[in-house]
């Protein structure tokens, strides 16, 4: 076929109209909302699949069709009106039923007025006489008539055609052909020109995929949003990369959080799997600066302009942009209306929407509910909210019903799913068969299974086998397993190799390896860097840190003076609250410290009450000091009790201030007896004494 001989004759006709100058958005959503504009061209979209639920710009169609009414179209009376003039030899009455006969799939009857009116000239009819023969397998064809209508300046054919030449693989035809159309004002060519460029990796991806976001593509808006996050999260990271974690599993409970304890780190709980920017287009860095706000006419960040066009999908009913704008407001704090995309996008059948939806509920303390979506996610194959329910059943005690959902997890393609498994197993002290979901799971690359299979490997006596899998954990991200190397080490009294381990876990912020490096340091008299490493320790709840690093303090601290009279009480000092930190925290030391400094200070009740709790708690040191307050009292009785008990935990000065008191009552083999003991106990200063005591007792009872 002559296309140039062609294009000539139908530019010479003068029937060709000019370009839609309407608002392309609303075209889209008439098209959206399953109507479509009266104008022929608005069929190429839909007929040749490249339609993806936003609609087109439209070419006009001959003057009878411009800008009708659908509804009156679609009536019969309308219908019969353009059959008798199109029959009468009207080209724009053949062309407007030609179109009207292709959306409803009568392709026989529409073909032979689409062909009429294409010969005399109408471009929409020779555009949808291509989505015609293209509809009925022959596509070469089609692409002679799309190409016709395009050199004429259909920016509807020209989409069409540059669809039809990357279907074959012609990508510089598809380019060429794609950029026409995107360059006249296409939304669909601008979208289908940026998928192309995106998949070359091609810098002008972003110009198209914005300039059919702004004319109300939603998914070019989806597309756009996730490019701009994924930028957002490359320049909140240092160096700029974006790097993700794996997956986390549920413990039992369901709750989130990583157990830390000063022995092996063990299989815990960790973080909820919310929705991230996992499955979108990945952006390419660079396009045009940020946009401004409207309203305010501030610019925005990367992360607010992709929140806006998520938005802007989501209110044209895209459900993944839904999805991703409900978790970028949940990270804000904005749970509210996070909640409310969430439930919009699950509603639309987004199973991860349903999932987060589930976890708002849950936070919230309506457990029900979240039951409710958890259920519904799981059901369309969403491992992460099937791990939610068997953590949720669990959490009750429905240990069989956890088991299934699990499962349902696993099934479902969720390796937590064999990693929570292995907890309910371990927690039911069935062993032999956690080890089985543990090692699945660590075959499969879940990081903290290898740190729970190398623990119960270690407890079984295996050393050897449990530390590969500490090191795969560790070296995978795992923080425990780094603490667990350090600890397994130590052991073997490699404690510079312990250190590094240590070091390692510290730096991720685990609080007993930052705890254990600090007290290295401080053995190898490296007081600052030990200062900074007990700190973080502390703060992140380490009560044995925060008396390390009051005591620390402490020895800083120059020697009270007498108090004055009439001088106010001092402020605490930071070492006195970091003890009473550590003291609240159940340390029995700081516990006893803490007393011993509220008694400086003549607070007497207060030192009784720290004394006495750590007391309780198995101190002798406060056992003997709580002794000491109540005898200044006058409750000897009282006193007695409290130094039987430390002295009977091996505190010598409570032995001989027993001693004293027995002999004071006259009670001379009493007193013997604890001479003895404290003699034993020592330290020299307190047996010498004794000594002497038991001396005189003896020449007592013997004279």
């Amino acid at each position: 076929m002559d296309f140039m001989g062609d294009r000539t004759t139908l530019l010479e006709t003068g029937r060709f109209v000019q370009r839609h100058a309407g608002n392309a958005a609303d075209a889209m959503n008439a098209a959206a909302a399953g109507t479509a504009d009266v104008t022929a061209e608005a069929i190429v979209g839909m007929a040749t699949g490249t339609n993806t639920g936003t609609g087109s710009r439209t070419d006009s169609g001959a003057a009878g069709g411009a800008g009708a009414n659908v509804d009156a179209v679609e009536t019969a009376g309308v219908e019969a009106r353009h059959r008798r003039a199109a029959d009468g030899g009207d080209t724009a009455s053949m062309s407007v039923l030609g179109a009207l006969l292709l959306r409803r799939g009568d392709l026989d009857g529409a073909e032979p007025y689409l062909r009429a009116a294409t010969a005399d000239g109408d471009r929409a009819a020779a555009n949808n006489l291509g989505v015609l023969l293209h509809q009925r397998g022959y596509a070469e064809e089609a692409a002679g008539w799309w190409r016709i209508a395009a050199v004429a300046g259909s920016a509807a054919a020209a989409h069409a055609l540059g669809r039809h030449f990357r279907e074959r693989g012609d990508e510089p035809a598809a380019e060429y052909w794609l950029r026409q159309s995107a360059e006249q004002g296409h939304a669909l060519g601008a979208y289908a020109l940026a998928d192309l460029l995106e998949h070359r990796s091609d810098v002008g991806a972003e110009r198209w995929l914005r300039a059919a976001a702004e004319q109300g593509h939603r998914e070019a808006a989806y597309r756009l949003a996730r490019m701009l996050e994924t930028r957002a999260a490359e320049e909140n990271r240092p160096g700029g990369v974006a790097v993700r974690g794996p997956t986390s599993g549920f413990g039992p409970s369901g709750l989130p959080g990583r157990p830390g304890a000063p022995a092996l780190t063990g299989p815990g709980e960790s973080a909820d799997d919310r929705p991230d920017a996992g499955d979108g287009a990945r952006g390419d860095g660079h396009g045009p600066g940020r946009a401004t706000d409207s309203q305010t006419g501030l610019r925005l960040s990367t992360l607010d302009e992709a929140a806006q066009w998520y938005q802007q999908a989501a209110a044209r009913g895209h459900r993944r942009a839904a999805l991703h704008l409900g978790a970028i407001l949940e990270k804000r704090g904005d749970l509210k209306e996070a909640g409310r995309w969430y439930l919009t996008s699950a509603k639309d059948g987004e199973s991860r929407a349903a999932c987060a939806l589930g976890f708002l509920l849950r936070d919230a303390g309506d457990e029900e509910s979240a039951a409710v979506w958890w259920l519904r996610a799981a059901q369309e194959g969403d491992g992460n909210a099937a791990n939610a329910l068997g953590a949720l059943h669990a959490a009750r005690g429905e240990q069989q019903t956890a088991e299934r959902w699990y499962r349902a997890a696993m099934d479902a393609g969720d390796v937590n799913g064999a990693y929570n498994l292995g907890l309910l197993c371990a927690a039911q002290d069935r062993t032999a068969q956690a080890e089985q979901w543990y090692r699945r799971a660590a075959y499969a690359g879940h990081r903290e299974a290898a740190n729970a299979l190398a623990v119960l490997l270690l407890q079984a006596g295996d050393a050897t086998g449990a530390e590969p899998w500490f090191s795969k954990a560790a070296e995978a991200g795992s923080v425990d397993a780094a603490f667990n190397l350090g600890i397994l080490h130590v052991g073997r009294d490699d404690d510079r190799t312990a250190l590094s381990w240590y070091e390692r876990a510290a730096a991720a912020g685990h609080t007993e390896a930052a705890l254990q490096v600090g007290i290295a340091l401080l053995r190898d008299g490296d007081e600052r860097t030990a200062e900074r490493h007990l700190r973080c320790a502390a703060g992140g709840g380490s009560p044995e840190a925060a008396f390390r690093l009051a005591t620390l303090l402490d020895a800083r601290q120059p020697p009270p003076g007498p108090p004055a009279l009439g001088e106010p009480m001092a402020e605490k000092t930071e070492c006195e609250e970091w003890y009473e930190r550590a003291a609240e925290q159940g340390h029995r030391r700081a516990q006893v410290r803490v007393g011993m400094l509220a008694a400086a200070r003549g607070d007497l009740a207060d030192a009784a009450r720290w004394y006495r709790e750590a007391a309780e708690a198995g101190s002798r040191n406060g056992a003997f000091n709580l002794g000491l307050l109540l005898a200044r009292e006058g409750n000897e009785r009282e006193a007695a009790l409290w130094w039987t008990r430390a002295a009977r935990a091996g505190h010598g000065r409570a032995a001989l201030r027993l001693a004293l008191l027995a002999a004071r009552r006259g009670e001379l083999t009493e007193g013997k007896r604890w001479c003895a003991q404290a003699v034993e106990l020592g330290p020299a200063e307190v047996a010498e004494r004794a000594a002497r005591l038991r001396e005189a007792l003896h020449q007592e009872l013997t004279a």
